[in-house]
């Protein structure tokens, strides 16, 4: 069970956003990343949970920022409910997409498990539901996704193969590289794995999902 801590910043301008303290593990049924976030000056920032079944489907997702959550599932698409901070009221949102994605690592993981892409493969175009500090605020973005190579590299653990993803914002054309190894984000922009206790899980290779919210199905 993979367990560290990653520092987050913004990527355009590097201003420092505090620290994401993580374990994860896979399961029969999928995968499971559970974190707390802190703000630079180590105050509570907010927390994450998600959990994705062995297609990379977020089954469960609840954030916590700023007083605000977001519970949210794949249902017709994915679902989920966002709170205000009083508690009050509740709003609800629904996209034809198949996955969630935000600030955090963990939705690098997932949206690599959905694709499951090929070393020197064509980009895989994704619909995805972005949940953006600090309010989680929803909004469905278009990106296009390629595993450049995948390499092996020695460690005094043992070999540990590294993919490098291109990942395209098709609505700005900018373009950024993700690094991962099994279920840890090495690096990626505004994201930097600080400490890791134990080695990244690997995950049982399987057949690419057929599913029309992938490529032509957006």
């Amino acid at each position: 069970m993979p367990r560290g801590r990653y520092s987050l910043h913004d990527p355009h301008d590097h201003t420092p956003l505090g620290e994401e303290h993580f374990h994860c593990a896979p399961g029969p049924s999928g995968w499971r990343y559970v974190a707390q976030l802190t703000h630079p000056d180590g105050g509570h920032r907010g927390s994450v949970d998600l959990a994705v079944d062995a297609l990379g489907r977020p089954i469960r997702l609840e954030l916590n920022a700023a007083g605000w959550q977001v519970r949210g599932a794949a249902v017709d698409g994915v679902t989920w409910v966002r709170t205000d901070p009083t508690g009050t009221e509740a709003t609800e949102g629904n996209v034809r997409a198949p996955g969630f994605t935000g600030t955090s690592p963990a939705f690098l993981i997932a949206t690599a498990r959905l694709l499951r892409l090929v070393p020197g493969g064509p980009a895989t175009r994704v619909r995805l539901v972005a949940l953006t500090d600090p309010v989680l605020a929803a909004r469905t973005v278009d990106q296009a996704w390629a595993l450049l190579s995948r390499a092996e590299h020695p460690t005094d653990s043992g070999p540990l193969v590294v993919d490098e993803y291109r990942v395209t914002a098709l609505d700005t054309g900018e373009v950024h590289t993700v690094h991962i190894a099994g279920d840890v984000v090495l690096a990626a922009p505004g994201i930097e794995l600080e400490h890791l206790e134990t080695p990244p899980s690997t995950f049982p290779e399987g057949d690419f999902p057929e599913d029309d919210d992938f490529d032509a199905g957006i």
